[in-house]
């Protein structure tokens, strides 16, 4: 993926949630406004066979896998026009014929299903990977060490990505996890680990095709921790517990701006991309508001 579709990409995850934010019907979401070079860089490294699983915060991770707009939007309004006819919602959405084995709202209730997904895909004996992203709350959970400890015996294609964005709700990092970077955790398992700054997409895509490249080669998991900042309140029903001053240094980082920087575009054509996204977000939207909302009969379908 070019630094330009990269761009773009932020620009759509970021469009999506804003007009999402917008509406009086968005329901309960976790926003990633901030963290979108995480998911784009992430997913600039896959391939069309790979999966990826992603945490509650999903809306990001999804259309950055490719998961199309209207169908993500679909999703999220309740719709039956999304992939999972509107009863997964953000925090079960799923897409794995898109390369999107989806989202788990619990905490860290993703990681051991990744192993699982990249277990099958070893035996597959297709060399695809499986990336699982789960925030820095997720790090103090057993499930990551006990996943962590068997990817490494078995060698799974499994690459462990942790979108560090400093806080467990309110929680600081430093007050609930005592590495100094959770990337250590790796060690003791021998998985090969690095620390990037997630505001910068393309540091995010270089590390991650390095340890994509390693794990589809079969030499076993690796570990990424992103450096992230969330520029929204948790979840749209809690308070920023974070100071005016914290929330302007945060937002200062901006993936997006930095990536216009970097790329050197002018108003002019910042102004085109705007458009394009925003055309494609109001097309997502109409697709969405024409699908009926499921039939209450459908409530214990795919119930098992």
């Amino acid at each position: 993926m070019t630094p330009l579709a990269m761009l773009r990409a932020m620009k759509r995850i970021r469009a999506v949630e804003a007009a999402l934010a917008a509406r009086p019907d968005h329901g309960f979401q976790l926003f990633s406004s901030g963290e979108e070079a995480v998911a784009v860089g992430v997913c600039a490294a896959l391939k069309p066979g790979d999966q990826l699983l992603a945490s509650g915060r999903a809306i990001g991770p999804a259309l950055a896998r490719g998961v199309a707009p209207r169908l993500v939007m679909a999703e999220l309004l309740g719709r039956v026009a999304g992939p999972n006819r509107g009863k997964g919602g953000r925090g079960h959405m799923a897409l794995p014929g898109a390369g999107f084995f989806g989202a788990h709202a619990v905490v860290a209730g993703n990681i051991a299903i990744a192993a699982g997904v990249a277990l099958a895909a070893q035996l597959d004996g297709e060399r695809a990977v499986v990336v699982c992203i789960f925030g820095d709350g997720a790090c103090g959970a057993g499930a990551l060490h006990e996943t962590m400890n068997i990817a490494a015996l078995w060698r799974l294609p499994l690459l462990f990505v942790c979108d560090n964005n400093g806080f467990s709700i309110s929680t600081p990092r430093e007050a609930a996890l005592a590495p100094r970077r959770l990337s250590d955790l790796a060690r003791p398992f021998g998985i090969p680990a690095a620390t990037v700054d997630g505001m910068d997409s393309e540091a995010v895509r270089d590390q991650a095709i390095a340890f994509v490249r390693h794990a589809r080669a079969g030499k076993g998991p690796a570990f990424l921790e992103c450096l992230s900042e969330r520029f929204e309140s948790h979840s749209t029903a809690t308070r920023e517990t974070r100071s005016a001053e914290a929330m302007a240094a945060a937002r200062a980082r901006c993936p997006i701006d930095r990536a216009i920087a970097r790329l050197r575009l002018d108003e002019a054509a910042v102004a085109r991309m705007d458009a394009a996204v925003a055309a494609e977000v109001a097309a997502a939207i109409a697709f969405a508001e024409a699908s009926p909302l499921p039939d209450p009969a459908e409530a214990l379908g795919d119930v098992v």
